[in-house]
């Protein structure tokens, strides 16, 4: 993937790098992930995921040509985040239009880091031609609406009590961004 893409400067401090994730990667990616299914609700999945089952969804994305990067802190040799996206439908139709998903730890929370990630990857869809950029936000995470909003995302639907989490019935924002005209 890095050999078709590239990265665009960061202004994460020195101790922290952007690159695209590898393989050795999915554990650290998995635990993130796995700690927002079981302690979070931005990602409305009832049970943690298997790393085979996560692999194949790496393996997946690079099949398909879309990009998953991560933060890594360079001090303790740990993923601080990742991010990607992928298609928005596998439908023909939506062959511009992608959907993209960002995870930090928790230790790293509140520091850039998913600005950071989310710029890396509208400068990566771009790169691919893509033209519109999806998000779908639980409404109650006004942190990430707030931050798709300053990076020029603006809200295209919401959706009342369409998923569950934890037995709760939960709210769907949809944004959306214009990569392209």
């Amino acid at each position: 993937m890095s050999a078709l893409l590239s990265l665009a400067p960061t202004t994460l401090s020195s101790d922290y790098q952007i690159r695209f994730a590898n393989l050795h990667d999915l554990e650290q990616i998995l635990a993130i992930y796995n700690a927002e299914i079981l302690n979070g609700t931005a990602n409305w999945n009832d049970q943690a995921v298997s790393f085979v089952d996560y692999r194949q969804r790496f393996l997946t994305l690079q099949e398909q040509q879309f990009p998953m990067i991560v933060v890594e802190d360079l001090k303790l040799k740990k993923i601080a985040g990742y991010a990607y996206y992928a298609s928005f439908r596998n439908i023909s139709g939506y062959r511009q239009t992608i959907e993209h998903s960002v995870f930090i730890d928790q230790n790293y929370a509140r520091k850039g880091m998913g600005k950071a990630l989310m710029q890396q990857l509208v400068h990566l869809a771009k790169q691919q031609q893509m033209h519109i950029m999806v998000a779908a936000i639980d409404s109650e995470n006004m942190g990430s609406i707030v931050l798709h909003e300053q990076l020029g995302f603006v809200q295209t639907g919401y959706m009342p009590q369409v998923g569950q989490k934890k037995g709760t019935w939960r709210d769907l924002v949809w944004m959306q961004l214009q990569l392209s005209n």
